[in-house]
């Protein structure tokens, strides 16, 4: 059976693409606080660690990503840098790293969202690291070798979530996490690859 590691799969999201995905692929669940397998995605050592781990996979999906959220004339530059090192570096390195890893016509599916689209008060680092992630996916495409396949799922809020951030996405249409799975499994399952799949 083919393989698939999903990080951040503790999350509502990442819970959401496992039960998808588990008829077809053994899936491996890697989190901060995972004991099996451990990652820090800000962390490029707990990255090669967590793929010396796990050994040759099929897929790679990417739930996880913490940014910063707060007014701009407050943001200082170390607090941008929760976003760059975390959700935008830290899936990037996923990449860098764990090409190796994959198998050929195998693939990496990272997570960005809505608000590199939708700006939303508050958010403006948090775009920055969704708008880099998508850019390097769409790039990285052409150059991915052996086949391999990468496109990015950009969610709206979720459902799950809308009673904790409804005050900070007025006026949006929130989103079931299983909807958000399909597009993830849509990725690992088809065919396209330097796309992004918007979930509005």
């Amino acid at each position: 059976m083919k393989k698939a590691l999903i990080i951040g799969g503790t999350g509502t999201i990442g819970t959401a693409v496992a039960k998808k995905l588990e008829k077809h692929y053994e899936v491996l669940i890697a989190s901060r606080h995972s004991k099996e397998y451990p990652v820090d995605i800000s962390s490029v050592d707990s990255v090669q660690s967590l793929f010396e781990k796990t050994g040759k996979i099929d897929a790679v999906i990417v739930t996880a990503g913490a940014a910063h959220f707060g007014p701009l004339k407050e943001m200082t530059v170390e607090d941008n840098l929760v976003s760059v090192t975390n959700k935008l570096l830290g899936q990037v390195n996923i990449v860098l790293l764990g090409t190796d890893f994959v198998k050929d016509k195998g693939s990496f599916t990272l997570v960005t969202g809505i608000m590199m689209d939708d700006p939303i008060y508050q958010g403006a680092s948090a775009a920055l690291a969704n708008g880099g992630v998508r850019a390097f996916a769409k790039s990285a495409a052409l150059e991915l070798p052996r086949g391999i396949r990468i496109n990015t799922v950009s969610p709206n809020v979720l459902k799950e979530s809308w009673d904790k951030y409804q005050d900070f996405f007025v006026g949006f249409n929130p989103v079931s996490a299983e909807k958000v799975a399909n597009a993830f499994v849509k990725s690992v399952r088809g065919l396209q690859t330097g796309e992004s799949y918007e979930v509005y």
